[in-house]
């Protein structure tokens, strides 16, 4: 009796000491806002450097096939997490989609009103009378009308045309004097490739409040507090090797998908997107949130606000 009792407080003590990764694995399903790019870096790396598996999660890793959708199969529960936007989530929360943040993975904005350097557009007042390509319609009125009445241009008094996503493209052409959407890390990037210096205009420097580019959503009723605990740990400590190693995750990167990560464009994008991740994932800034959000709300972008506070909980 003794032996048995001895026996079970012994196997007792080890399932109380078993790490993440001995105890039952977690799956979650993590749907992109896009096909895999420099921008999912800690994803990636957190995945191939079993972070993930030590906090006792098995993520499986998804590309939609239409970039709307994501965070609405999270709001549907057809998946667990979701990379989206920061307008988009607030936009969403407003019309009651229950979803929350669950953490951020880029902390800055990425989008710029961009034209060529060789033109003759130099500041934002040249792009009077000019036209502006866009990808999709959404929120460039107030986006794009508010860095422009900083330069005493009115919204008006440029043309804006659907480009589809043929940005870098219209601009080298010619089709369009200027683009809304071109990223920072990427459409700069691109446009060097052929041999086009870019020029940027920060939305964040010209009157539009600064937000996070890309965050995490989770279900606001069904999301599991441990579990998102534990991805965003591994978050971090996957951007904290990115960071630290930029050479390393880069080479682990590419070998998540060699055939289309492992390119010239995505190197140089790699570099640009480093210093944008964020470095404490779980952390947030309530005041940025309701900032932006009572910009959309100025802008007719959503009729109620919802404050941060309710869709941004306490997880540690």
């Amino acid at each position: 009796m003794k032996k048995l009792i001895t026996t079970l407080l012994f196997s007792a003590m080890c399932a109380l000491t078993l790490s993440p990764a001995q105890a039952e694995t977690k799956k979650l399903t993590l749907m992109l806002d896009w096909f895999v790019n420099p921008n999912h870096g800690p994803i990636v790396i957190a995945k191939e450097l079993g972070y993930f598996k030590a906090q006792g999660l098995e993520i499986e890793i998804q590309e939609p096939a239409d970039p709307s959708t994501p965070q609405k199969l999270v709001a549907a529960g057809k998946v667990d997490l979701a990379v989206s936007y920061q307008p988009t989530l607030t936009l969403s929360v407003a019309a009651g989609l229950p979803l929350i943040r669950a953490s951020t993975l880029i902390a800055a904005p990425l989008n710029t009103v961009m034209v060529l350097a060789k033109g003759d557009i130099k500041t934002l007042a040249d792009l009077k009378g000019k036209k502006i390509g866009i990808a999709i319609a959404g929120n460039e009125k107030a986006t794009i009308g508010t860095m422009l009445k900083q330069a005493g241009v009115e919204y008006s008094e440029v043309e804006i045309i659907n480009v589809g996503w043929s940005l870098s493209a219209s601009l080298a052409s010619g089709k369009v004097d200027a683009i809304w959407g071109g990223l920072r890390n990427f459409e700069a990037n691109q446009l060097a490739l052929e041999g086009l210096e870019a020029k940027a205009f920060f939305p964040e420097e010209h009157g539009v409040p600064a937000y996070d580019e890309l965050v995490f959503v989770a279900h606001a009723k069904t999301y599991d507090k441990a579990a998102i605990n534990g991805f965003n740990a591994a978050i971090e400590q996957a951007t904290t090797y990115i960071v630290n190693h930029p050479a390393e995750a880069w080479e682990t990167f590419v070998k998540y998908a060699p055939d289309t990560l492992d390119n010239e464009l995505n190197k140089r994008a790699w570099k640009d997107t480093l210093p944008r991740f964020a470095s404490r994932p779980a952390a947030v800034d309530l005041k940025r949130y309701d900032d932006y959000g009572q910009f959309m709300l100025e802008h007719g972008i959503i009729s109620e606000l919802p404050a941060a506070k309710d869709y941004n909980p306490i997880l540690n």
